[in-house]
């Protein structure tokens, strides 16, 4: 030892202040992020809709060509908003009976689903409508139930095109072919508005849902609701201002 001293240099970091403000600022900006990346993840989904939809819309324009330009139609059950499927898969190049496994069916936003009992009553599964039987493993649904079926609530035949000439149709551009299901009622897998815990509110006006019309484009759009207990949107066409119609006339 000659006797000198060493002298030592203090670890350089973040002071508990500076370390505060990183985390502040790491927080703001996930806070700015996070909607940024869940608006492409919706915009994700619905192109991957659009493309399922142009599949499916051509499949049954196929199916209507080898059918004298006849719409899906069934004489056997007013379920044929599901039953549609079954009639053209063999035109989108599926085999065998419908499955949960056909993806082409199956929208990715798809996560939970409401249906009408027969008490009239709104009834929720915190499963996909491609995930059931009852919905004949399908996500979307044809714009039709038979022409001269009287709706359970009593407002009168519901609208569609099932069993109709395509070519009979006079706005092939403003009429509904098929779409995503919960237009019907209406709700939307894209932008839920209600707790989907509380299946007494599960339908609101304009809510948003993919749509495919007769001569063949596809939009994202509004669905008119009229908010009446036990009427739903496809009982009847909406008011001037929307793009859409459920009958053919």
């Amino acid at each position: 030892m000659n006797g000198t001293v060493k002298s030592y240099k203090a670890a350089s970091g973040f002071t508990l202040m500076e370390l505060l403000v990183a985390i502040a600022i790491i927080a703001i900006l996930a806070a700015l992020l996070l909607p940024v990346l869940g608006g492409a993840k919706g915009r994700a989904r619905r192109i991957t809709c659009t493309g399922n939809l142009r599949q499916i819309n051509l499949g049954i324009r196929m199916y209507s060509d080898d059918a004298n330009d006849t719409s899906p139609a069934s004489p056997t059950t007013n379920r044929i908003v599901n039953y549609y499927k079954t009639l053209v898969q063999n035109y989108v190049g599926l085999k065998g009976p419908p499955s949960p496994q056909d993806k082409l069916f199956a929208c990715p936003a798809d996560t939970f689903r409401y249906w009408t009992s027969s008490n009239h009553t709104a009834v929720f599964s915190p499963t996909g409508r491609h995930e059931s039987a009852n919905a004949n493993y399908s996500s979307y649904a044809f714009n039709g139930i038979n022409k001269d079926l009287t709706n359970f609530s009593g407002n009168g035949s519901i609208l569609g095109i099932a069993g109709q000439k395509l070519s009979s149709i006079k706005h092939p551009d403003k009429t509904v072919l098929v779409l995503e299901q919960p237009a019907f009622f209406p709700y939307s897998w894209h932008e839920p508005k209600q707790p989907i815990s509380d299946p007494n509110s599960c339908f609101y006006n304009n809510s948003k849902n993919m749509v495919s019309f007769v001569d063949g484009h596809i939009s994202y759009l509004k669905t008119y609701w009229n908010g009446q207990a036990g009427s739903l949107a496809m009982f009847y066409n909406p008011p001037a201002g929307y793009d859409y119609q459920w009958s053919g006339d």
